[in-house]
């Protein structure tokens, strides 16, 4: 049992992860001038 846990709690870690990831990925990417524009519209 405790070997399947160990397992688990691997993967969740790992998914943890690579959510993290993809986050700050999506956090730093640069937003492109042709939505700003359109979002200067909108307000």
């Amino acid at each position: 049992m405790k070997a399947k846990k160990a397992a688990v709690q691997s993967k969740d870690r790992d998914m943890g992860a690579a959510l993290r990831s993809i986050y700050q990925k999506t956090v730093d990417e640069n937003v492109p001038d042709e939505m700003i524009s359109l979002l200067g519209k909108l307000g």
